[in-house]
């Protein structure tokens, strides 16, 4: 495709989309709602049942996305809806995360089922934003693209979630009364954030024509076949399934984990700011890096670099390894997530990107139904943080294992399906 004026507005309001929604990532998903929910919803529960507690809510967020992310992909195709969903979904997260600040203290059986609500409209309104990736950017451009709107979430993300710490640590700066009142502002900003940066995409960013009509659930069931028949899809999806389960888990639970390790607030929220601003230049990186190395050896880079935080992060004793360790995540965790996007999206077929980027998302999220829940169990179950986050090292190889298996070309996946 040519490079036009048009073409680059396009790409950047498709990448302004995950500048939008990366803010609930950040600032709501890995920050304050954890933090906020330990102080402030539930300081009456023990910490072992807590972390259970935010545990099954990000499963049962993940679980919902599961289910609904495949039928909605198909019907998304059918009737060229994708910008429609991702507007339905993204209105849905930012209405419940905006309703996060009007619950009391103590409520969390309130704020739990809230917080799943919104962490649904992030999820699911991802998936159709990835199926979009396909009408900002050819074949060769994918690895550039993806990396881009990676790095515009971090970007995005990190400067929006430094304002909100700054409020939070600082709150008369801002004239506010206190921190509680400033963590309820927090969840304000996030929603009006993630709304009024989503917009240019709807304008500059074009719907793909329906494929056909209907999307019955023998469709699903056909597709769903389809996709498992098909053996380089069908394997990058298994190897995606099991290393993106322990990258997202370290997402949801890492603030957790140093909570339960005593650090103190100010040093999570820094250690999150770390991650975020150093994930943009390394998703950067990472885009040149799988275009000169291929996206399958740079992925492999990366689960290195995960293997070794899991190690680390169970021997974690003081409050600079906490930095450390998120220093080492962003370095890895964008390109990762941006090399597998743009490396899937080679492998499967263009004007049927809604469906199979709903399976896609939707073993991304199961995993994620998993992941925390073996967390929160093996917490429960040991009394021990620290060996419910060694197990992701297991993961994390098992996942490298399995895409050394998958073609590492287009034309090589074409050659094997033959």
């Amino acid at each position: 495709m040519t490079q036009t004026p048009s073409r680059r507005i396009a790409q950047r309001a498709w990448a302004l989309s995950a500048w939008a929604n990366h803010a609930f990532a950040t600032s709501v998903l890995v920050v304050f709602f954890p933090i906020y929910f330990n102080s402030y919803w539930a300081k009456g529960l023990p910490g072992t049942t807590s972390t259970a507690y935010l545990g099954f809510a990000n499963s049962g967020a993940s679980l919902a996305v599961m289910l609904l992310a495949p039928w909605l992909g198909i019907l998304a195709d059918r009737r060229g809806q994708k910008k429609l969903w991702f507007g339905v979904f993204t209105v849905l997260g930012a209405l419940a995360t905006l309703a996060l600040a009007w619950i009391g203290r103590g409520l969390w059986q309130a704020a739990l089922p809230v917080f799943a609500l919104a962490s649904v409209g992030y999820f699911a309104g991802s998936s159709f934003q990835d199926a979009l990736l396909v009408r900002v950017a050819d074949a060769q451009e994918t690895n550039r693209i993806s990396a881009y709107g990676f790095a515009a979430g971090y970007l995005g993300g990190g400067l929006l979630l430094l304002v909100n710490v700054l409020m939070a640590l600082h709150p008369a700066w801002f004239g506010l009364a206190d921190a509680g009142v400033a963590t309820r502002v927090v969840f304000a900003d996030v929603a009006l954030w993630w709304i009024l940066f989503s917009l240019p995409l709807f304008r500059r960013v074009t719907e793909a024509p329906p494929t056909a009509e209907g999307s019955s659930l023998g469709e699903l069931w056909a597709t769903i076949r389809h996709i498992l028949a098909d053996r380089v899809v069908r394997t990058f999806l298994f190897a995606y399934w099991l290393y993106i389960d322990a990258i997202s888990t370290l997402q949801l639970m890492a603030v957790d984990f140093g909570v339960k390790l005593h650090f103190s607030t100010p040093s999570l929220t820094i250690a999150v700011l770390l991650v975020q601003f150093i994930s943009f230049p390394f998703a950067l990186l990472f885009g040149r890096l799988g275009d000169r190395i291929g996206a399958r050896r740079a992925i492999y880079l990366g689960l290195a670099v995960f293997v070794f935080v899991t190690v680390w992060a169970f021997f974690m004793q003081h409050e600079w390894q906490f930095y450390l360790l998120a220093a080492l995540v962003g370095t890895a965790q964008g390109g990762v997530q941006a090399l597998s996007r743009s490396y899937f999206a080679r492998l499967i077929p263009r004007e049927r990107a809604g469906e199979y980027f709903g399976f896609y998302n939707m073993l991304g999220k199961f995993a994620a139904v998993l992941g925390p829940m073996v967390m929160g169990v093996t917490a429960i179950a040991t009394g021990s943080q620290r060996l419910s986050i060694l197990v992701l090292a297991v993961l994390f190889i098992v996942g490298a294992w399995l895409l050394a298996r998958v073609p590492a070309s287009a034309d090589a996946a074409a050659q094997a399906r033959a």
